[in-house]
């Protein structure tokens, strides 16, 4: 699951109102009335959304409240569809070559292979580590970000423990 903004505000979304009353379980409509989804966890300032399909999470000031539902400004089929189409790049975005970056946005390495479910990353020191490519997450915008800092790693190749952690 993965923060659906840019794709999502491009389409139009209804003008935000703030939230008086939102709560899990709460039903999301689309402007004509039709399901959308359901409220499945609340998270700062972002809605957890269950469509038929998938969870996705929006921000909050995507939605106005309406008769007691959540008025959404896409279709299901529309946020299925752009949610399908974001973790299709962002699938893509692991790839051979690809910048990696640590906590931070700091660049950590370059993925020089991926075979069995492994990614090898060549670090900035030269050395090379192989990960599970659920460790991995692609992003829709290419890059690819691991959750360790360039130290952490470090540290693993080396087998000793991590100094320093980038935030």
């Amino acid at each position: 699951m993965r923060i659906i903004l840019s794709s999502i505000t491009v389409l139009g979304l209804v003008a935000a109102t703030p939230l008086v009353a939102q709560s899990v379980g709460m039903r999301v409509v689309d402007t004509a009335g039709a399901p959308v989804g359901t409220v499945t966890a609340i998270q700062g300032e972002n809605l957890q959304i269950k469509t038929d399909k998938h969870d996705a999470l929006l921000p909050k000031a995507s939605f106005s409240v309406s008769d007691g539902k959540l008025l959404f400004g896409m279709t299901q089929g529309q946020l299925d569809s752009v949610i399908e189409k974001s973790q299709a790049a962002a699938s893509a975005s692991i790839a051979q070559g690809a910048t990696v970056k640590g906590l931070g946005g700091t660049p950590v390495g370059t993925i020089a292979a991926i075979a069995d479910g492994k990614v090898t990353i060549d670090l900035q020191s030269g050395k090379k580590i192989a990960v599970a490519q659920e460790g991995l997450r692609g992003n829709a915008d290419g890059s690819v970000t691991i959750g360790s800092s360039a130290a952490q790693l470090e540290a693993l190749v080396s087998g000793a423990p991590a100094t320093k952690t980038e935030k």
